[in-house]
C-alpha cells in the first residue's frame, strides 16, 4: 500500500487490522548474518565475507506507522510497528522485541490479546485503507519516480543531506565518478557509482 506523506509518499508492506490493535509490517528479505540495534541509522547484513549497510528497518517502519496514524486520525497507542525477516538469515545481535522471524511473526501478534478497538473501527479503518484513494496509480507513479531519484540522486546515510555525482581529479582513480556527501567538507562520505 502506498500512501502520501508530507514529503512524498511511503509503501507499507502489510497491515493487519484487528480488535487487539493495527500492525504495520515491514519486510525484509535478506540472506546471512544481520547486525543491528534499536538506536543505529544503518544495520549491516553480512554475506559470505562480505558486509552491506542497510537502513535500519525500525526507523523506516516508523514514516509508515505515521502515515497510518495521520490517515485513520487515531492515537499512535493503538499500531504496532512489526519488522519481520524472511529469508535465510541469522540474526547475530540482540534484537528489538519487535525484529521477528516469519515463524515468530504470528505469535507475536497473537501475543497482544487485550481488546482496543470495536468491530466498528476495525470495518471503518479496513474501509479507509482499502479506498481506492491511497491504491491510484498516480500514487503509485509518484512512489516509484521517489525510489527511483533515491537510487540515481541518494541520500548521505551519515548525515542525510543529498549526494552529487563527483569526478576524481587525482589518485588512482583519475577521471571516474563517484558520489559525494553535498555536506562537504563537513561530511566526507563517498560511495561508488554503480
Amino acid at each position: 500500500m502506498t500512501l502520501e506523506t508530507p514529503d512524498g509518499t511511503t509503501q507499507i508492506d502489510h497491515i493487519v487490522i484487528s480488535r487487539n490493535g493495527i500492525f504495520v509490517i515491514e519486510t525484509k528479505n535478506y540472506k546471512g548474518w544481520i547486525f543491528g540495534n534499536e538506536k543505529q541509522k544503518q544495520w549491516t547484513q553480512s554475506l559470505y565475507r562480505r558486509k552491506f549497510k542497510f537502513q535500519n528497518p525500525i526507523h523506516q517502519n516508523y514514516k509508515h506507522v505515521k502515515a497510518v496514524q495521520s490517515l485513520l486520525g487515531i492515537r499512535q497507542n493503538l499500531i504496532h510497528s512489526i519488522v519481520v525477516f524472511v529469508g535465510n538469515s541469522q540474526f547475530k545481535t540482540v534484537m528489538p522485541y519487535n525484529v521477528v522471524t516469519l515463524y515468530e511473526l504470528l505469535p507475536y501478534i497473537r501475543s497482544y490479546n487485550t481488546v482496543i478497538l470495536s468491530e466498528e473501527d476495525v470495518e471503518s479503518f479496513s474501509n479507509k485503507l482499502s479506498s481506492p484513494v491511497f491504491s491510484e496509480s498516480t500514487i503509485q507513479k509518484e512512489h516509484v519516480g521517489n525510489v527511483y531519484n533515491n537510487l540515481h540522486n541518494p541520500v548521505c546515510p551519515k548525515c542525510g543531506k543529498q549526494m552529487v555525482l563527483r569526478t576524481a581529479r587525482k589518485g588512482k582513480a583519475i577521471g571516474s565518478q563517484f558520489w559525494g556527501c553535498s555536506g562537504f567538507p563537513g561530511c566526507k562520505y563517498t560511495k561508488r557509482k554503480a
